[in-house]
């Protein structure tokens, strides 16, 4: 394929940029349209994976067919299979009338099933059935029904790694990439990335009526170091944001840096679970696990203060140095105002020895239990908070895990410790 035809697909689609990795994708893209195979596109999150099954649909005899394209990600996952394979009246709560689903509505056509790496294994089963036979069962039916249906698939993961880890069907993955393609990312596209700013900003200056915003040498230099994690839908953002925003439309590289998040890899997010549309977990609960990790590491404090003070081990001249920091730390001692007593004087600590009465062991034992109370309080909340997340992600320890802000072993290791079913 020469220049000028890669030349107008890209005019034909809106696709911008000359970069070539890109122009290899489109080129691959292309020549399989044609053909019937399958197709596996990856590529990170916003890098512009559905554009090139278009280009694939269009390109090929099914242009005239329908294209559907679906999230699988966004399905949850006890509906995928009606979604997919459509149902019959009464296979399940809910389901009052029959439902085609897309692979017999969309027969002669294409289906671009993007983040297929969120499908659940059961249903890549019945996927496996369809590429292989061209077959499907309704969800509650026996009849077995045919499709003509080409399959685009496309993920921002791994596969062969979740093939490893059992989360993914072999053979699906070998069935589905028989012609894979790799569409780059941003930061690995040199000057398109300029090329895309100046076409994002001449639409949003049509979009608000308003002069199109332009970058300086140094903001262009620095736009072009940016290494843009959420892709091309991360800088259409915040063109987005400059074009609305700033009344200078001469951009400087000061102006830019105000709109390029800092250390963008470590930036936090609030994840919305696996179905991409969902509502994460709310502020309140988000409150109350800060709220009681606080609340553990001052518990963890007392012990170890009540313990050093138990055994002597607390310095005397500290306590006469920072009468304060004792009497601050007293007051987050409830029924203890004997222990660390406020009017003692620093002469006292000076000439006698601290004594440790039965009264005072009494008093330590029942701060003891009252912090093993407290940290079974904590524990509750903090299983509470882990059945809630893996309720709402469908018992998905890799989003629940993202969704709690820890990671997947540490999960795993509180699912053991709470006997979480």
């Amino acid at each position: 394929m020469n220049h000028s035809e890669i030349l107008s697909i890209k005019q034909r689609f809106g696709i911008i940029g000359n970069s070539p990795k890109l122009n290899h994708a489109i080129q691959v893209a292309s020549q399989v349209a044609p053909t019937d195979m399958s197709v596996l596109i990856t590529g990170e999150s916003g890098s512009g994976k559905e554009s090139f099954s278009k280009i694939i649909h269009q390109l090929s005899a099914r242009k005239h067919g329908k294209f559907i394209a679906i999230n699988c990600g966004a399905i949850p996952e006890g509906t995928i299979d009606s979604e997919l394979f459509g149902h019959e009246k009464g296979s399940f709560t809910g389901a009052y009338e029959a439902r085609k689903g897309y692979f017999e509505v969309t027969d002669g056509g294409t289906i671009f099933l993007d983040e297929i790496g969120e499908m659940p294994l059961f249903t890549q089963a019945r996927l496996l059935r369809v590429l292989e036979n061209g077959e499907f069962i309704k969800v509650g039916a026996s009849k077995v029904l045919k499709t003509n249906v080409r399959v685009v698939a496309a993920t921002n993961v791994d596969l062969l790694r979740a093939v490893e880890k059992g989360k993914f069907r072999e053979d699906l993955f070998y069935r589905l990439s028989t012609v894979p393609i790799s569409v780059p990312p941003l930061r690995e596209r040199g000057n398109d990335i300029d090329l895309l700013f100046r076409k994002f900003a001449t639409d949003f200056a049509e979009k608000y009526r308003v002069e199109s915003i332009k970058l300086d040498e140094a903001a262009k230099s620095r736009l072009l170091r940016f290494r843009f994690p959420g892709n091309i839908r991360q800088l259409k953002n915040i063109v987005e944001q400059i074009s609305a925003l700033e009344l200078n439309r001469n951009i400087t590289e000061d102006t830019l840096v105000k709109y390029l998040p800092q250390n963008s890899s470590n930036l936090p997010a609030v994840y919305r679970g696996e179905n991409g549309g969902g509502e994460s977990l709310n502020e309140r609960d988000l409150l109350y696990k800060v709220l009681f990790d606080m609340k553990k590491d001052m518990t963890e404090l007392k012990k170890l203060v009540h313990d050093m003070i138990q055994s002597g081990e607390v310095d005397t001249g500290v306590i006469q140095e920072h009468p304060n920091l004792f009497r601050n730390l007293d007051k987050e001692l409830p029924a203890h105002e004997e222990f660390i007593s406020e009017p003692v004087a620093p002469v006292y600590y000076e000439t006698q020895p601290v004594e440790t009465h039965d009264y005072e062991l009494e008093k330590v034992e029942d701060i003891t239990h009252e912090m093993e109370d407290e940290s079974l309080s904590i524990e509750k909340k903090e299983k509470e908070l882990i059945v809630k997340a893996l309720k709402k992600n469908n018992n998905k320890r890799k989003y629940a895990a993202k969704d709690l802000g820890i990671s997947e072993r540490t999960l795993y290791r509180k699912i053991k410790q709470y006997e979480i079913e």
